[in-house]
């Protein structure tokens, strides 16, 4: 009689200690779905990837004025432009950007770029970058023809480009990867030395 007593007993102390252990292993199961159901509703939310966004907040002119002799002709030109741009980050997470480059372009062709340095945007914050690009005459000496067409029409276009590489950081465990870039094209009545008018465009990629 003992003996079944105490084989029943032992019997009876596995089956609630195997109950327990499945307790515990059904509560460990159902909080690592809480976790992973509430770390994809933060993933789809508040840690989603939003793209920065940038804009212009500003463009003056200063250079010298055209000047062009005849016959031969010798044309005088030193543009410089000055941009002051906002970028803004919508993220829960800071945007780290490396260094940028500004470029400034006419008929197609590159011939003056500033430096952005590199710096850190906090989460749902912005800053304000400045650009001083030239142009300068004896830069442009392969289109000197097109060049003195423009002037002697009274406007000159260029183009601008800014574009800036970084990363989001959520957590300093997910990393994600994006560029602002900000386009503008300025056409400048060269006589007065100003700006006549402008169109810019600004996209991003994570």
């Amino acid at each position: 009689m003992e003996e079944n007593e105490q084989v029943s007993a032992m019997k009876q102390r596995r089956k609630t200690c195997k109950c327990r252990c499945l307790t515990v292993v059904s509560l460990l199961l159902g909080l690592l779905l809480l976790i992973s159901i509430v770390v994809l509703i933060l993933a789809f939310t508040v840690f989603k990837a939003k793209q920065p966004r940038t804009k212009l907040l500003s463009a003056a002119l200063d250079g010298i004025s055209p000047r062009i002799s005849f016959p031969v002709i010798n044309i005088q030109l030193n543009i410089t432009l000055d941009l002051k741009f906002l970028v803004e980050n919508p993220n829960h997470a800071s945007f780290k950007h490396g260094p940028g480059k500004s470029s400034l372009s006419y008929r197609g062709k590159q011939f003056g770029e500033a430096d952005i340095p590199p710096g850190n945007i906090p989460s749902t914050g912005s800053a304000t970058f400045s650009s001083r690009l030239v142009l300068e005459v004896d830069e442009v000496v392969s289109n000197i023809t097109a060049l003195v067409g423009d002037v002697l029409d009274g406007n000159l276009v260029v183009d601008t480009r800014t574009r800036i590489p970084g990363r989001v950081t959520y957590l300093k465990l997910f990393k994600k990867h994006a560029v602002v870039t900000s386009e503008c094209q300025f056409t400048i009545a060269v006589l007065a030395l100003k700006i006549q008018s402008q169109k810019c465009k600004s996209k991003s990629k994570l």
